[in-house]
C-alpha cells in the first residue's frame, strides 16, 4: 500500500464552563486532533483499499497520544471519544471509511482498551468543509449524559487529493446533562453498551 503523507496536524482544545446555566466546578475539555493527508486513490476507483488501514495505524496512535496529552496526559481523565474523515472532491466515501480501525482501535488503546464502539461520521468536501464529530461515553454507548459532538474543520482541507482525519476525546458528560438514561457511575462495562 502507499505511504502516508501527512500535510499537517493540528490539536483544537475547548473549554466549556457553562451552557447558560450555573458554571460548572469543573469544565468539560472537548480536544480534537486533525490530520490532513495526501489521498492515494483520489482521482480513480481502485478496487483494493483496505490494506491502507494498516499504514493509517501509527499515525492513529500518534493522534489519539497527542490528544492524551493535550488534556493533560492523564488517560484515566477521557471519558468520551469519537472519530471521523472529510474527503476531498476527487476522492469517494469509502477512503473516509478507511479511518475506522485506526482511528478507533488506536483511541481504545490508548485509553486502556475502553470497551464502546468509537462513533464516528464521514463525508466528502471540498477546502474549509466542517464536520460535527459524535461522542460517546468510552465504556458504555447508551450513557445520554455524553451524547456530544464537536465540529471540526480547516480552513484549507481538504484539497481535492486530501482527507482530513480527526480523533475527539472528551473529559466528562455535557455541561448541565440531566435527561436523565444509564449514569456513568452505572457502567457494568460488559458489552460496550451497558
Amino acid at each position: 500500500m502507499p505511504e502516508v503523507q501527512l500535510r499537517k496536524r493540528i490539536i483544537v482544545v475547548e473549554e466549556v464552563f457553562h451552557e447558560g446555566g450555573p458554571v460548572a466546578a469543573a469544565p468539560l475539555r472537548r480536544a480534537a486532533a486533525l490530520a490532513v493527508i495526501h489521498n492515494p486513490f483520489a482521482g480513480k476507483y481502485v478496487p483494493e483499499i483496505a490494506g491502507f488501514m494498516e499504514d493509517l495505524k501509527p499515525l492513529g496512535l500518534e493522534m489519539a497520544k497527542a490528544l492524551v496529552a493535550a488534556l493533560g496526559g492523564d488517560p484515566k481523565i477521557v471519558e468520551g471519544y469519537g472519530k471521523g474523515a472529510i474527503v476531498g472532491q476527487a476522492g469517494e466515501l469509502e477512503h473516509g471509511a478507511l479511518w475506522h480501525v485506526p482511528g478507533g482501535y488506536a483511541m481504545r488503546e490508548i485509553l486502556g482498551n475502553a470497551k464502546a464502539i468509537v462513533v464516528s461520521t464521514k463525508k466528502v468536501g471540498g477546502p474549509g468543509t466542517r464536520l460535527d464529530v459524535p461522542i460517546t461515553h468510552i465504556n458504555a454507548s447508551y450513557v445520554r449524559s455524553h451524547f456530544d459532538s464537536m465540529e471540526v474543520g480547516i480552513a484549507d482541507a481538504p484539497k481535492a487529493n486530501e482527507i482530513l482525519l480527526a480523533l475527539v476525546m472528551t473529559t466528562g458528560a455535557r455541561v448541565h446533562a440531566r435527561v436523565g438514561g444509564l449514569k456513568a457511575s452505572e457502567i457494568k462495562g460488559q458489552d460496550g453498551l451497558r
